[in-house]
């Protein structure tokens, strides 16, 4: 894939933490801290065991996520791990301060603890807390997906679990049995200038994944289907 950067192209890479060590040198500059490389590979390495650590824009900073699970940001070449109540006691004694990044025009505190550089020289320690951060944020998952509420599933705000319960889908069970498709149809009778990001929202919610990570080609197919249910409907109107 190629990255426009002024009149330069640019690959990006098929690691997507490697692209995260690009982007930071084509947002700082060619001439940037190696330190953020190095604690991208570093931070790969030692949770290797864990499996594959992807990453995506989120809040300003971007995601680190196994699994699709989402465990740790990175903001500013500095990388925090989730808040949980079995590290409590490490981030108490060695005042890790919280991620701090600007929401809705406000300063507001992540639920994400910085690594330190104490932390960065025990590696044990290191895979540890990250494997309560991880563990934590997969519990929480699990609780949210059994919960039945549309507005635990990825994508679904409160203001669209109203309009989706207001349109008949009142919980998860109801959604999966109808489909995307169907659900996008029974909210846009309600509002005809829904557009087809409420349809990636939705079949993401599905899925289990932010509407932003389901395959190219699987947007396209939403895409082509909504634009000739669109046509449909203005012809019947018509």
């Amino acid at each position: 894939m190629l990255l426009h950067k002024g009149n330069s192209l640019i690959f990006l890479l098929a690691d997507p933490l490697a692209n995260l060590c690009l982007i930071y040198m084509i947002n700082k500059g060619i001439i940037m801290k190696k330190l953020v490389c190095l604690r991208i590979h570093q931070f790969r390495a030692c949770l290797s065991p864990l499996g594959k650590i992807s990453c995506r824009p989120l809040f300003g900073g971007y995601s680190l996520a196994i699994d699709n699970t989402v465990f740790a940001m990175m903001a500013e070449g500095e990388i925090y791990l989730r808040v949980c109540e079995q590290s409590a006691q490490y981030r108490v004694a060695h005042k890790n301060p919280l991620l701090k990044m600007q929401k809705n025009g406000r300063l507001v505190a992540l639920k994400y603890y910085h690594i330190d550089e104490g932390l960065w020289r025990d590696s044990k320690m290191l895979f540890h807390l990250s494997v309560l951060s991880l563990q934590t944020a997969r519990n929480e998952k699990h609780r949210q997906r059994h919960s039945g509420r549309l507005k635990n599933l990825p994508n679904i705000s409160f203001h669209m679990e109203l309009q989706l319960i207001n349109s008949g889908i009142k919980d998860e069970l109801t959604l999966r049995k109808i489909g995307a498709k169907e659900a996008w149809l029974r909210l846009r009778k309600m509002n005809k200038a829904l557009t087809v990001n409420v349809l990636y929202s939705l079949e993401g919610a599905i899925a289990g994944v932010h509407a932003a990570t389901l395959p190219t080609q699987q947007r396209q197919e939403l895409e082509e289907w909504a634009a000739v249910q669109v046509q449909e409907m203005e012809a019947y109107s018509g």
